[in-house]
């Protein structure tokens, strides 16, 4: 409770608005730290692509607030995370045969370290808008947590890059590669496996790699009839603080479920229309946001704390059709919604409602999720511009900002500092 005690502290404006327990998602990553310290995990130390920074850039180009730039090998679309002055993120080479983890220093962006994890003489197949290294490292103290899918996840010593353990234990056919990230909570490692042939969720136990619990998700006989192309997700675990417990909650296709973290028992879920899910939920005290996926893009509204079972009829708040994202994750702030659809259509929603504030065409092709930084909102697109935005009812531009390449990572925030992956460089914007 510290933590939250801090936190409260440093958010007094923003919290007068929005519902404190969005920082309860904090409390199961082991070693947080506030986003200026910290990025330890996707979207940051609480999940939600929130920062405390206060003097991030508003503008940048490839000559402006460019405090580095350091082209980087191979092709990866994990998130970089940050601590303790060093970034880090996986990268795959020759042509996935070779899966790599990087670090870079934060202060000059010279390559640090550029070790292979795992070589694989044979190569799953992946989806061209994918890579082999997409799901994000996580950092807790000393160790450097990797997740690679089917084809492996490690721990590895941060200080001399040593493999400690590794787990090639998780089959699945992805299909299109690799793509949720693992989550930390109480000391294991959550991952969803949800594959064409198979859908589970497990815990790996993080000081060892061995298998804590697995749970094959509820919905598998309702999906064994359908193509197996309509059985595959690519969620990233949400840990939620719910009526005093935690919660680790994920999607699979057609099912958000909702698992005790200790053990893997289902507590409850949700039935959707959708799979191949991509987008990570955001939430509060009493609502959690999140995406259907693919085939019916909708976002719902779905009410927190007395779930049991089949929680459809009873804890679907609202479902919105319009501006849905299927890969991007969104922004809940101050009781509204902030989203962007693969399309490049921003959208903002009543987050007690669903009804839509707004809704205003920023790009065209979206990957990264948004974060929110410095009381704005930063969208990247996959060619490499970055729109800003007011957190308001009223649609305002505050700047564009473009880099060569494009974003399929989703940004980290240190101190006044963005760090952003480019399909092919790392910047240090400041």
């Amino acid at each position: 409770m510290g933590m939250i005690r801090l936190l409260l502290r440093i958010f007094p404006m923003l919290l007068h608005h929005q519902r404190a327990v969005v920082l309860l998602g904090f409390i199961c990553f082991a070693s947080v730290a506030s986003a200026g310290d910290a990025w330890t995990q996707f979207r940051g130390p609480g999940q939600q692509g929130w920062s405390d920074a206060k003097n991030v850039p508003l503008t940048w180009s490839e000559t402006e607030h460019v405090k580095w730039k350091t082209e980087l090998p191979g092709e990866g679309w994990s998130s970089p995370v940050v601590t303790n002055g060093q970034v880090w993120m996986t990268a795959a080479l020759e042509e996935g045969h070779s899966l790599h983890l990087l670090c870079v220093d934060f202060a000059t962006g010279k390559i640090l370290r550029d070790s292979e994890v795992f070589h694989n003489e044979v190569v799953p197949p992946k989806h061209d808008r994918n890579s082999y290294a997409s799901p994000t490292p996580i950092i807790d103290g000393d160790r450097i947590y990797v997740h690679f899918g089917t084809m492996g996840t490690a721990a590895l010593d941060a200080k001399t890059g040593a493999k400690i353990w590794e787990n090639r234990d998780l089959k699945v056919d992805h299909q299109n590669g690799p793509g949720g990230s693992a989550t930390l909570c109480d000391g294991k490692l959550l991952i969803t496996c949800d594959g064409i042939d198979v859908q589970y969720e497990c815990a790996l136990d993080k000081a060892t790699g061995k298998m804590v619990w697995k749970t094959e998700r509820s919905a598998t006989p309702k999906l064994e009839k359908r193509p197996p192309d309509m059985r595959k997700a690519y969620s990233t675990p949400a840990t939620v603080r719910v009526d005093g417990r935690e919660e680790t909650i994920s999607s699979g296709a057609e099912r958000v479920y909702a698992y005790d973290p200790a053990n893997g028992k289902e507590l409850w879920y949700v039935d959707i229309p959708g799979f191949s899910n991509v987008s990570t939920p955001v939430w509060d005290d009493k609502i959690l946001v999140t995406a259907t996926g693919f085939a019916k893009h909708q976002i719902w509204g779905i009410r927190l704390g007395g779930a049991q079972g089949n929680a459809t009829e009873s804890h679907v708040l609202w479902k919105q059709n319009a501006g849905a994202p299927a890969q991007t994750s969104p922004l809940l702030i101050n009781d509204r919604v902030f989203m962007v659809n693969d399309g490049g259509i921003a959208t903002c929603l009543n987050a007690a409602t669903g009804q839509i504030v707004w809704k205003n065409r920023i790009g065209s092709d979206f990957a990264a999720s948004p974060i929110f930084v410095a009381g704005r909102i930063y969208f990247f697109d996959t060619k490499g511009l970055c729109t800003v935005i007011s957190p308001s009812d009223n649609f305002q531009v505050l700047a564009k900002n473009q880099l060569d390449g494009g974003f399929m990572a989703s940004p980290a925030v240190i101190g006044d500092s963005l760090v952003l992956r480019t399909k092919t460089s790392l910047y240090r914007i400041e």
